[in-house]
């Protein structure tokens, strides 16, 4: 490719002259800020960067989960949250995943709800007690948000139904389900192209400056000046804001290979969210175990570990799929952006400089609302 300074006066007039909006990376929040701005304002200029050829975050390498929130992970976060602050986050997670289904479109989406169960191995533990004794309660909370009734409820089959090995019971979430991640972002691309938004894939953003009344990126083929600027990378933010309360977590993710009769159908959390599988096709999509190595896990490095992969076969043969031999197809990693709160950032950092960012490993149920707000806010 060739630098900016290289190209004609038609490519600098239409890509990088006179920029209105510039959003760094397209992914769900960079997408919808886009599309939310192009409501806001017919005929600006909005650019989209993306440093890969394909979108780098999690929004291409998440498990593509649609989900606000299992039972044993909202009575945890009870102890630890205000009470206010958790229910905010579910509200949201359930606002956002309407949002996205209203704005990409069910079909769009892939998406199939067949509900989701979270694993229980020991009855006797102190969270599983506490979390049945509030299934009422929750089930109360959650009527007022989504306005069903009996969302949450146990069910004592999920072994015999699925043939899972050491897994006693389950508490089952009737409303979660799950879509095609690539059919969602690739909605989004045809969107934001039908709405005259340029993106331009392989530009990877390195540093942010106000330059007189502009803002000015310099890039890996020279640099862009725009009015305003919209930070969209989440779990690569820190680089443009260390000063923000944002981590890179990384999440590893394996396929196997098709699995002839394949009896799962569904989301499964298991061992409080920190290892979570689906079916895709006839195969199994098994990721987590960021709980082995927190410390190694907070990079922006895109690879895979032994240690964490070997668990998640390990796991996958002796729980998941136990009476059945199983290969393993494909792995990979993506990272997501978290903090001390679940609470995501939507603000502005400085003159003409905004961010929507730490999405918590909840992207695809919050990140179209967070670009809907952050759009707002830079109007």
């Amino acid at each position: 490719m060739l630098d900016i300074e290289k190209l004609s006066y038609w490519e600098k007039k239409a890509f990088f002259t006179e920029v209105d909006y510039l959003i760094i990376g397209a992914g769900i929040v960079g997408y919808s800020t886009a599309l939310e701005l192009r409501k806001l304002h017919s005929s600006a200029k909005i650019i989209i960067l993306e440093r890969g050829n394909l979108p780098t975050g999690a929004s291409s390498k998440n498990a593509g989960f649609a989900c606000f929130g299992s039972a044993t992970e909202l009575i945890d976060d009870l102890e630890t949250i205000p009470e206010h602050e958790v229910w905010e986050t579910v509200k949201l997670r359930w606002h956002g995943l309407q949002n996205l289904r209203s704005l990409i479109g069910d079909k769009e989406l892939g998406l199939e709800i067949h509900g989701s169960w979270d694993l229980i191995s020991d009855t006797k533990s102190t969270l599983y007690q506490k979390t049945v004794s509030k299934l009422d309660y929750l089930n109360q909370q959650i009527e007022l948000i989504t306005g069903e009734k009996d969302v949450y409820f146990i069910d004592s089959s999920v072994s015999s139904k699925f043939e899972f090995n050491q897994i006693e019971t389950s508490i089952f979430n009737r409303l979660e389900g799950q879509i095609d991640t690539a059919k969602m972002n690739s909605s989004f691309f045809r969107k934001v192209i039908a709405a005259n938004i340029h993106v331009l894939f392989g530009y990877d953003a390195k540093k942010i400056e106000r330059s007189s009344n502009l803002v000015e990126i310099e890039t890996n083929y020279g640099k862009i000046e725009s009015k305003k600027v919209a930070v969209c990378t989440n779990g690569f933010a820190k680089h443009f804001l260390p000063q923000e309360d944002i981590q890179p977590a990384r999440a590893q993710v394996i396929v196997t290979k098709p699995i002839l009769d394949l009896k799962i159908k569904g989301t499964f959390h298991y061992q409080q969210g920190y290892y979570y599988f689906r079916n895709i096709d006839n195969r199994i999509l098994f990721g987590g175990g960021r709980n082995l190595d927190l410390k190694g896990e907070t990079t922006t490095e895109i690879r895979n570990t032994e240690v964490i992969i070997n668990q998640l076969k390990k796991l996958l043969q002796t729980v998941i799929l136990p009476n059945q031999s199983v290969e393993v197809d494909m792995k990979w990693s993506g990272i997501m952006g978290v903090g001390t709160t679940k609470k995501p950032i939507i603000k502005e950092i400085s003159s003409g400089v905004y961010c929507g960012i730490r999405l918590g490993g909840m992207g695809v149920a919050i990140g179209s609302l967070v670009g809907k707000e952050l759009a707002n806010l830079m109007k």
